[in-house]
C-alpha cells in the first residue's frame, strides 16, 4: 500500500461509487424536465468490475467506499455486492446512500452483508410535502426504514436535507428539533447547480437556494450550537449539536464555502469512469480497460493518473457548472 495523494497534496482515501441511475422517486431537483434517459443496462460496470476497481483502490491506501445511485437498492443483488466489498481488505467504513423507500425490508441483511452504516436523503417530514417533491406518497416507508436502519446497528444514521427556498425551507427547525430527542444526524444540504442536462422539472436555482450560514442563522432560536466532532465521517460536513441533543446538525456548503482544499475523494460513476470531481466534467474510462482485461496494476495506473488531474477546487463561482451527465449517475 503506498498511498494516493493528488497534485496538491491532499490524500485521496474515500471512493464514492454509484450502481445504477436507477431510481423510484421523480424528485423535482433531481428529475430533468424531459423526462429519465437511462443508460442501457449493458453499460453499467457489473458487480466484478466494480469488485476490482475497489480492490485495486484500498491497495492504494483508499479506506472508505460509499454506495449511492440513483437509487442503488433498486439494483437486483445488492446485497451480494455489498457482501464482495465487505471482504476487500484495508476497506474499513463501507456506507450506502438511499432514499430509504426499500431499507426497512434490506437494513438487517445489509448489516449482515458487511454494511457498516448510511445516510438516508429526506427533505420533509410532511406526507403531502413527500408526495409534491418526490412524486411518491412514501414518507411512511422512508421514516420506517430509518428506524431499521437504526435497529439493524447501521449507526449513526444520517439524514440529508437539500434545502429549497419556498419548497421545504421552513421545515428547517422541525428537522433541528428532530435531534434532540432522536438520535438523529441531519445534514442541511446547499443545492448544487448541475448544468442543462440535469435541469430539474421544477426547481430553479437561483430562486430556491438557500446558503448554510442561512440556514444556520435560522437555527439559532432553538439556542446556541456547539461544534462537535464526530468518531465517524471524514466527509466535507461541518457538524454541531444543541446541549443535550441526543443527534447532531451537519452543514454541507458546496456552493457557499467549497471545501475543495480539504477534498479526500474520487467517483466512480455507473457507466464506469472515473470522476475525480463531482463538479467537473473530466473523466477517465475505467469500463474498457475492465473489459479488455486490464490487470490490478493496469488499474492501479489509472486510478493514480484519475488522483493526479484532480483539480484544485470547482469553478461554480466563474460560471462553469458540470453538465455532461446527470447527478444519478455520478453519485452525488
Amino acid at each position: 500500500m503506498t498511498g494516493l495523494t493528488d497534485s496538491f497534496s491532499r490524500p485521496i482515501t474515500y471512493l464514492r461509487i454509484s450502481v445504477t441511475d436507477r431510481c423510484n422517486l421523480r424528485c423535482l431537483y433531481c428529475m430533468p424536465s424531459q423526462g429519465l434517459s437511462l443508460a442501457p443496462r449493458k453499460e453499467m460496470l457489473r458487480y466484478e468490475e466494480i469488485y476490482q476497481v475497489v480492490a485495486a483502490a484500498a491497495e492504494l491506501g483508499v479506506h472508505k467506499v460509499r454506495l449511492t445511485g440513483g437509487e442503488p437498492l433498486v439494483r437486483a443483488d445488492i446485497l451480494e455486492l455489498v457482501a464482495m466489498l465487505g471482504q476487500i481488505p484495508g476497506l474499513d467504513d463501507l456506507g450506502l446512500t438511499t432514499n430509504g423507500i426499500l431499507l426497512r425490508r434490506y437494513a438487517a441483511s445489509l448489516k449482515e452483508a458487511g454494511l457498516k452504516r448510511v445516510n438516508v436523503s429526506l427533505d420533509t417530514l410532511r406526507e403531502e410535502r413527500f408526495r409534491q417533491i418526490t412524486g411518491r406518497p412514501w414518507l411512511p416507508e422512508v421514516l420506517a426504514g430509518i428506524e431499521a436502519a437504526y435497529q439493524a446497528g447501521l449507526r449513526p444514521v444520517k439524514i440529508n436535507m437539500v434545502v429549497l427556498r419556498g419548497v421545504n425551507d421552513d421545515e428547517v427547525l422541525d428537522f433541528a428539533r428532530s435531534t434532540m430527542t432522536r438520535d438523529w444526524h441531519v445534514r442541511f444540504i446547499e443545492l448544487m447547480p448541475f448544468g442543462e442536462e440535469e435541469s430539474c422539472q421544477a426547481i430553479n436555482e437561483d430562486e430556491r437556494f438557500v446558503s448554510a450560514a442561512e440556514v444556520q442563522e435560522r437555527l439559532s432560536v432553538l439556542g446556541p450550537l456547539e461544534p462537535h466532532y464526530p468518531a465517524v465521517g471524514g466527509g466535507p460536513a461541518r457538524y454541531f449539536r444543541y446541549r443535550g441533543a441526543v443527534g447532531t446538525i451537519g452543514f454541507i456548503s458546496p456552493v457557499s464555502e467549497h471545501f475543495c482544499f480539504g477534498c479526500n475523494r474520487m467517483r466512480l460513476t455507473a457507466d464506469g469512469r472515473l470522476r475525480p470531481c463531482l463538479l467537473d466534467d473530466r473523466e477517465i474510462d475505467l469500463r474498457t480497460p475492465l473489459r479488455h482485461g486490464a490487470t490490478e496494476e493496469e488499474l492501479k495506473a489509472l486510478l493514480a493518473r484519475a488522483v493526479w488531474e484532480k483539480p484544485e477546487h470547482h469553478r461554480l463561482k466563474e460560471g462553469l457548472v458540470p453538465s455532461a451527465r446527470p447527478m444519478r449517475q455520478i453519485g452525488g
